[in-house]
């Protein structure tokens, strides 16, 4: 497992019970998560003083119950580099996957690596924890998402991270119809991060189901590869798909023309009470 374990300002504290307790900075949240279908051994009375816990609703959805007033959003820091606004949201998330921060290690130790100039282009982009990432290492970034939201939120972040003046460029738009016009401009990309879904719909109809059209969008993306690709990272939070899937997909369509080398596995972070690891998503790596 690729482990997320370098933070000081998140913590995963406890599992159990399907639910999660994590400390964002100076405030603790209680969120449910599908993977914990162990039991919680002992509830101990940091579970009762969680300042705000997400409740599920049996008609969908949910929505947070807070013990303690807290503010619209704050501030979590990593590695003292690259910081990041937390905000709870109507869907039980945060604005930031912490486990991604095995990812952001990596892209940065890369492109400082390379020696070159580096233009990425990141994809289901969301509030840019990778785009941040890449910037602070000193690449060109596109990043790519159909949430007009969340972008502002990763411009925000990118502010944040004392990066605004870096070679960023944010695009609202739907992914696959960026890609496809990136392809008939001649455009060219270094490397390409993505987080597809696992099921969407676009704006005429369009439907997206990964297990069907991952492969084929992959093929796309390689057209708008530069002749000399540093890497190319899939990250993935379907269920039912393994690490090895993403991995075959990769060896299938980058190693006959560019080589390289392909790793693959989950993704996860350390639980502080029980020294267990929670499994968060899986990723593929292939690399120059």
């Amino acid at each position: 497992m690729f482990e997320a374990k370098d933070w000081t300002d998140y913590e995963l504290l406890d599992t159990g019970g399907g639910e999660k307790l994590e400390r964002w900075g100076t405030f603790v949240l209680r969120r449910p998560d599908p993977q914990i279908i162990w039991p919680l051994e002992k509830e101990s009375p940091s579970w009762q003083q969680a300042d705000a816990q997400y409740h599920r609703s049996s008609s969908g959805g949910g929505q947070w119950a807070y013990r303690t007033e807290l503010p619209e959003r704050w501030t979590i820091t990593y590695d003292r580099k690259l910081t990041f606004y937390i905000k709870p949201t109507g869907f039980k998330h945060t604005g930031l996957f912490p486990e991604q921060a095995v990812n952001w290690k990596w892209m940065m130790d890369k492109i400082e690596a390379a020696g070159r100039p580096i233009k990425v282009l990141n994809l289901f982009a969301y509030t840019g924890g990778a785009t941040t990432a890449c910037a602070h290492a000193g690449a060109e970034v596109c990043h790519v998402d159909a949430s007009k939201g969340v972008v502002q939120w990763a411009k925000e972040n990118l502010h944040l991270s004392g990066l605004g003046a870096r070679p960023v460029r944010f695009i609202t738009d739907d992914v696959f119809k960026f890609v496809q016009r990136e392809q008939r401009r001649g455009s060219k990309y270094d490397a390409i991060i993505m987080d597809p879904p696992s099921y969407g719909r676009g704006p005429n109809g369009e439907t997206w189901k990964l297990e069907d059209d991952l492969f084929p969008f992959i093929q796309t993306c390689m057209s708008i590869l530069s002749d000399k690709p540093l890497f190319l990272l899939i990250n993935s939070y379907t269920t039912g798909i393994s690490a090895t899937v993403l991995q075959n997909i990769l060896a299938i369509a980058m190693k006959p023309k560019f080589g390289g080398s392909i790793t693959s596995g989950e993704i996860g972070l350390p639980i502080t009470h029980s020294g267990m690891k929670l499994p968060c998503g899986i990723l593929a790596r292939w690399e120059e």
